[in-house]
């Protein structure tokens, strides 16, 4: 006997037809039924036990595109952004539009816009209802094609939300590096107070012998809900670096797909969060190991207080012939309070025999006999909680390979230890 559960407001306005943005009418209307079979995922889902969307998802949030800001508006959400004097070049997203008129495009690298292009090879990861909802709503995005000797980097995406009423804002990316290409994207999400969701997808391919370093910020709204996917294949001798800092949002939910298509590659995915309130953030990662001699890192060092709450489900699965890999994962939370909680649930999948693979995950206080060092040398309790914070904050900036990007995060980091008087 089958129980019917009834749809929520924000399942009912998903499943109206009407609301399908023009074009890709065939592979929009695919990705729609794949997520009106299911609804938004919910506790009983075990990947989504600590997340459960369909009751975070509390009312309607109908689908929008576009809407115009005004400069105020667009200087002051701008500004979150640490990548403006480092990237050579910016691609605005306002409201899940391109805008065009606040962009610099790259000259040199093949860029266009998801509203402007009639076909793009987008692939849809089985039994996923957030990248069905992406592809049936998604009003805009980037599709760059990088070659070997491409120039421009680094470039810049920029997602700016602020919707005039509750909205879910849908946006897609797809990134292509051609053989031996290099290239740096930075992504940058952030957003008003206003009650909304984000929903963001990247497609990234790596070429035979290219490199790709991404860094996102993720600083939405206090309101907001965000969830994004990351999906990416590498072929032989491809390299990845991505790296997500995580400050914004009520609820976010990031996910990253790697799958290894090619021998001697190699990919680092690691991360940080600096929360407090009540804001919950759940990164899920799933690395495949489906070839032999490649190498996965994943590094993610998680800052909570109050009563805020981090989670980390990491798994890595090794195929049967994927002899010789090598993969590891971490995962370290430091909790400022009693109501703060971190919950980790590392895996590994392993049916090859000559693998070299670990996980290991850790959640406390801070070290006593550290801060006791550091109040005996004179440094009085504040800053001292304040150094240790940002010492743990920095480990996992370590992964980035720009310089200024980390001065950069570092320096937020420290901002955020002002706001909450650790400073």
């Amino acid at each position: 006997m089958s129980t019917l559960i009834a749809k929520t407001a924000a399942e009912e306005v998903y499943a109206e037809l009407d609301n399908l943005p023009d074009g890709y009418g065939d592979i929009r209307q695919s990705a729609h039924s794949a997520f009106a079979e299911h609804g938004l995922p919910h506790r009983r889902i075990e990947e989504w036990k600590w997340t459960d969307l369909r009751r975070i998802v509390d009312q309607a949030y109908p689908p929008a595109i576009g809407g115009e800001i005004s400069a105020a508006t667009y200087d002051a959400l701008s500004a979150h952004s640490p990548f403006a004097d480092i990237a050579a070049s910016r691609l605005v997203f306002v409201n899940g539009r391109f805008d065009g008129g606040r962009s610099n495009l790259p000259q040199n690298i093949s860029v266009q816009m998801l509203s402007d292009t009639p076909e793009v090879d987008f692939s849809l990861r089985d039994g996923d209802v957030v990248d069905a909802l992406n592809l049936a709503y998604a009003s805009d995005g980037a599709i760059i094609k990088i070659a070997k000797g491409d120039s421009q980097n680094p470039i810049e995406l920029l997602f700016i939300t602020a919707p005039e009423q509750a909205s879910t804002i849908t946006t897609r990316n797809v990134i292509e590096l051609e053989e031996g290409a290099t290239a740096t994207v930075f992504e940058t999400h952030t957003g008003s107070d206003q009650a909304y969701v984000t929903n963001s997808v990247t497609e990234i391919k790596i070429g035979k012998g290219a490199s790709m370093h991404r860094v996102r910020l993720q600083e939405d709204g206090s309101s907001a809900i965000h969830l994004s996917n990351t999906t990416v294949n590498l072929a032989t001798e491809a390299k990845l670096q991505d790296f997500t800092f995580t400050l914004g949002g009520a609820t976010v939910r990031n996910q990253g797909f790697v799958t290894f298509d090619g021998e001697n590659a190699s990919a680092n995915v690691s991360g940080s969060y600096m929360l407090a309130g009540k804001q919950h953030v759940d990164t899920t990662l799933l690395v495949n190991h489906a070839v032999p001699s490649c190498q996965s890192r994943e590094l993610f060092k998680c800052v909570m207080d109050e009563n805020s709450r981090g989670i980390f489900q990491g798994k890595v699965i090794v195929a049967r012939d994927a002899q010789k890999t090598d993969g590891q994962q971490s995962a370290n939370a430091l909790l400022l309070s009693e109501g703060a909680e971190f919950d980790a649930k590392p895996e590994l999948e392993i049916y090859a025999d000559d693998v070299w693979c670990g996980h290991g995950a850790t959640s406390g206080d801070l070290d006593e006999n550290q801060l006791f060092y550091l109040k005996t040398r004179g440094i009085p309790e504040t800053q001292a909680k304040a150094l240790l914070i940002a010492a743990f904050a920095a480990a996992a900036f370590e992964e980035i390979e720009n310089e200024a990007v980390r001065d950069a995060f570092n320096e937020i980091a420290q901002s955020w230890l002002s706001r909450r008087g650790e400073g």
